[in-house]
């Protein structure tokens, strides 16, 4: 609760901003220090350590505490461990492996969030051009896959996209920020609907307030981060109208309250760990 960079074990450790997370096939959280330009893991055990990034902002490729980061705001690992990073004030798409080596793969202005699947592709939060680009595994030149077509809040457009989600039948998950809602887009775009939240921002079952992040488990349940209203909102198939997961006490540091939440990652025995 108290910030800083410190590498320890459990509450002996410090963040600044820790700001999106992720775990790999092993377990291993990975978090996105925005504050700090790091890229931080976590053991089951909860022993903290850098993985990469200086604590100094900057824009260098290199091996653990030589690569410099600008505010990482979204990270996501693949099946072999790598982890992707939207590296927002630098416009680049990173790229770190399990040993720390970080280069890039992409220049994405205003790059917010990023998504890996199980194939090993990727989808990026494109923010400030109301997108969601995809790159096929190994490339460096990537499509619109949803959005793109400006502002807006019809059903085909996208407002500020904060992150993206690939579940296990290639559908994607998009916090719509701007337009306090989730998308959910399938069979390559054709079906758009949306899934939670309806377009204008409250606390309510029904309504979001700038959703950072969001998360589909294995049972087909979905969580969102509603960062303005500090609260974990779980949606069963139904969607559309949930209940609230976590937090929802107002902002602070107390157990059980939640200080605007902007990312979420749900295990296979259904613990749910937040960026808070």
């Amino acid at each position: 609760g108290t910030l800083g960079f410190v590498n320890g074990t459990g509450a002996a450790a410090q963040f600044n901003q820790p700001y999106c997370i992720t775990i790999d096939a092993a377990g291993n959280l990975y978090v996105g220090d925005r504050i700090n330009h790091a890229i931080r893991k976590i053991t089951a055990a909860g022993v903290v350590t850098t993985l990469a990034g200086s604590g100094s902002a900057g824009y260098t490729n290199g091996t653990g505490g030589a690569a410099m980061f600008n505010e990482p705001l979204g990270v996501a690992a693949d099946a072999a461990g790598n982890v992707y990073v939207a590296d927002y004030i630098n416009g680049a798409l990173r790229k770190v492996t399990p040993s720390g080596v970080v280069t890039t793969l992409s220049l994405i202005p205003n790059i917010f969030g990023v998504a890996a699947d199980a194939a090993g592709n990727i989808y990026v939060a494109d923010q400030n051009n109301h997108r969601i680009q995809y790159f096929p595994k190994g490339s460096k030149t990537a499509t619109t896959v949803a959005g793109g077509l400006g502002l807006g809040n019809s059903t085909y457009q996208l407002n500020f996209p904060a992150s993206v989600f690939v579940d296990n039948y290639g559908n994607l998950y998009i916090a719509d920020a701007g337009n306090h809602r989730v998308q959910k887009w399938s069979n390559g775009g054709s079906i758009v609907r949306t899934v939670a939240g309806n377009g204008t921002p409250g606390n309510d079952s029904i309504r979001l307030n700038n959703p950072q992040a969001v998360f589909v488990d294995q049972r087909n349940n979905l969580f969102v981060a509603d960062a303005e209203n500090h609260r974990i909102m779980f949606y069963d198939q139904t969607r559309l109208a949930g209940a609230v997961a976590a937090g929802n006490r107002g902002a602070g540091t107390l157990p059980f309250q939640l200080n605007f939440p902007s990312g979420i990652f749900v295990d296979g025995n259904s613990n749910m760990f937040i960026a808070d």
